[in-house]
């Protein structure tokens, strides 16, 4: 999507579901409510509405902003064995709506491991925080690590747990989220 297309208002064209952003709020946007696109990451869409609020719209819904499901950004992963690397990659596609950095890079996932099933199959266990405790977003993020992580060959099951022990703080950001954030 074109950072033009992010500037220009946007009609809905249909009602559609939100999420409130940062109290996780469930609302509904009404069709014909003016929204700019604030960002676009890992398949969700980040929208202003004219009250300056900002609402997450999942990709199930990205027709309401006259997108079709390719610009989405997210798809299933490829076939083909199990690889935990695999794992981190999709986890990598859950940003923060309200930062433009993945929950891996953002130093919220502390543990992700992979246990083999009698199936053949595998169990993947995450254990990951917010940036603050009672963040909204938190069964937002549970979400999407859980359906991302689902998606990978092989795994056939996923629990995710949030976790405030360790507090997040600034010194989890890797490298790259510090060079996009600003934050040298």
């Amino acid at each position: 999507m074109s950072p033009e297309r992010q500037q220009v208002p946007i009609a809905l064209g249909r009602d559609c579901k939100a999420i409130l952003i940062p109290s996780g709020e469930s609302v509904i946007l009404r069709q014909g409510d003016q929204v700019v696109l604030f960002q676009h990451l890992g398949g969700s869409f980040t929208v202003q509405n004219e009250r300056g609020e900002l609402a997450r719209i999942s990709a199930e819904d990205i027709d309401a902003l006259g997108l079709d499901r390719d610009e989405a950004g997210v798809g299933p992963s490829d076939s083909g064995p199990f690889e935990l690397a695999r794992v981190i990659d999709q986890l990598k596609t859950v940003f923060d709506p309200e930062i433009p950095v993945n929950v891996v890079d953002l130093g919220l996932v502390y543990v992700c491991e992979a246990r083999p099933l009698p199936s053949g199959d595998h169990r993947v266990e995450i254990k990951m925080s917010m940036t603050a405790p009672g963040c909204g977003m938190g069964d937002v993020l549970w979400e999407d690590a859980l359906s991302r992580v689902l998606t990978v060959p092989g795994v056939s099951e996923v629990d995710v747990e949030l976790v405030w022990d360790p507090p997040w703080d600034m010194s989890r950001l890797s490298e790259a989220a510090r060079l996009q954030l600003g934050l040298f």
